[in-house]
């Protein structure tokens, strides 16, 4: 497998990988809302090929195969794909396939899928106008383009709420803009862009304004957001008594989010749709 964006590739097919691969079903509830956002405005019809770019555990691929004539996921994460792959075989889906692959330098077979499709897998490229032009690659003439990103950081309480529980009177540096990552492509003029450099037209982003969802109540929230990769940075180079204070804090702010529908944290994405021309 041909590798371009190795530091991504070291997190995810290593520690990121094992912990998206323990906790499958709750990154899937995190999202949903957002997943179901892009599914209603995105039409799939049986005849449609779809690729699913940074496809995780293959929930993804699974609901866009159930619709489409076939569906083919790749992500970098081996863990989560062997997932994947015993879920699809789970649910009888003979028509998802799954491929470890980076897909910004992954020969994919030329001009053979109708919609490309991302669930906030598509903002960790090293070089995004190269990863969209061989995506591009893979697409037909007249293809779509439909793909889920977090917005910026001061437009998603739940990061800015779990940074400040945990900040323990430090002062938390910013995410570098455009770096990739989980903002790499928070910026609307940047992703135009990069999408415009990778050959793409009738480029369009609509907010997306759901709330995270990490737990049924406050106590099965907070269970799951200790152990998530910002929180574990966060909380690392605390000392005991600091780091158990900044926790208590934590578990508060979970808790003032808790509803009967579970706890709901605002959050903003963007759904970014274009075309291949």
């Amino acid at each position: 497998m041909e590798i371009a964006n190795v530091e991504m590739a070291a997190a995810w097919d290593g520690p990121e990988g094992e912990h998206w691969s323990r906790h499958a079903d709750r990154y899937e509830r995190v999202t949903r809302r957002h997943w179901r956002r892009l599914l209603d405005a995105v039409p799939i019809s049986s005849a449609m090929n779809v690729l699913d770019v940074g496809c995780g555990t293959g929930r993804s691929t699974r609901d866009v195969g159930r619709a489409a004539a076939s569906a083919l996921g790749v992500d970098l994460s081996s863990q989560m794909l062997e997932l994947a792959r015993r879920r699809a075989l789970d649910e009888g889906l003979a028509n998802v396939r799954f491929r470890q692959a980076d897909a910004q330098v992954h020969p994919f077979e030329p001009e053979v899928f109708d919609l490309a499709v991302s669930r906030f897998g598509i903002m960790f490229f090293n070089d995004p106008v190269a990863a969209f032009t061989n995506i591009g690659r893979a697409l037909r003439p007249a293809a779509g383009l439909a793909a889920l990103v977090w917005r910026d950081l001061d437009h998603n309480e739940w990061l800015l709420a779990l940074r400040e529980a945990l900040a323990a009177g430090r002062t938390l540096p910013e995410p570098p803009p455009n770096a990739p990552g989980m903002f790499g492509l928070a910026d609307a003029d940047h992703v135009r862009a990069v999408l415009a450099d990778a050959g793409y037209v009738d480029i369009e982003l609509e907010e997306v304004n759901e709330p995270v969802e990490p737990g049924s109540d406050a106590e099965d929230a907070f269970a799951f957001v200790r152990t998530i990769e910002p929180a574990q940075g966060l909380l690392e180079d605390l000392d005991e008594p600091t780091r158990g204070q900044a926790l208590e804090a934590l578990r508060r702010t979970v808790a003032d989010h808790e509803t009967d529908e579970g706890v709901l944290i605002p959050s903003a994405a963007w759904l970014i749709t274009a075309t291949k021309p």
